[in-house]
């Protein structure tokens, strides 16, 4: 039990966020709990590495915890800013290990996993579920420069090298892919 009988698996989100920056031990490792499989989880979807993934995990803990006074609910959840931190540190990481372009039978994969199985990628409630479809639903060519964008974060630069294609071929693949996920997953929210 915590103070005045409430469970701290029971507090909102913001509050276990305040408890970062108050120092409160009990606070703090409910945060972590809560938040644990999801962050690991995305850095896993990013770096497909496990060790990495738990290195990437701890600096998202550490990092919200020196930055928790600057979350502003206005702007998303505690689980959306999490979880863009964990996927920037993960795309970072990525990024500053990556010696060769991702080989064009290893994108496919990533985008069987990105579009087949639920588990890889952590993302809250059914909303794994609703982006797997939606990518789904994209031509190919879009489909995997979106995830080469988006997932192995890429620049589109480096995604018109990788498919050989023209840079804003390469840009209009990524924006178009974009705006039709976000229209398919707008739509189904709707229904």
């Amino acid at each position: 039990m915590w103070r005045m009988g409430v469970s701290r698996g029971r507090l909102p989100d913001e509050t276990l966020l305040a408890g970062l920056t108050t120092d409160d031990p009990e606070l703090a490792v409910a945060f972590v709990r809560r938040f644990q499989r999801t962050v690991f989880g995305v850095a896993l979807t990013v770096l497909g590495d496990p060790q990495l993934a738990e290195d990437v995990a701890q600096q998202t803990f550490e990092r919200a915890w020196r930055h928790a006074q600057m979350y502003d609910p206005r702007r998303g959840s505690v689980r959306a800013w999490l979880t863009t931190i964990a996927h920037n540190l993960a795309i970072d990481t990525v990024r500053a290990r990556r010696a060769s372009p991702v080989a064009s039978q290893d994108l496919d994969a990533l985008l069987g996993i990105v579009t087949e199985t639920p588990e890889r990628l952590a993302l809250a409630d059914d909303s794994a579920e609703r982006v797997r479809r939606a990518v789904a639903a994209l031509p190919r060519e879009q489909a995997r420069a979106l995830v080469m964008a988006g997932i192995y974060g890429m620049t589109a630069r480096e995604v018109a090298a990788a498919e050989d294609v023209p840079l804003g071929t390469a840009k209009t693949r990524i924006r178009t892919g974009t705006l039709k996920v976000r229209a398919l997953l707008e739509a189904e929210e709707r229904r």
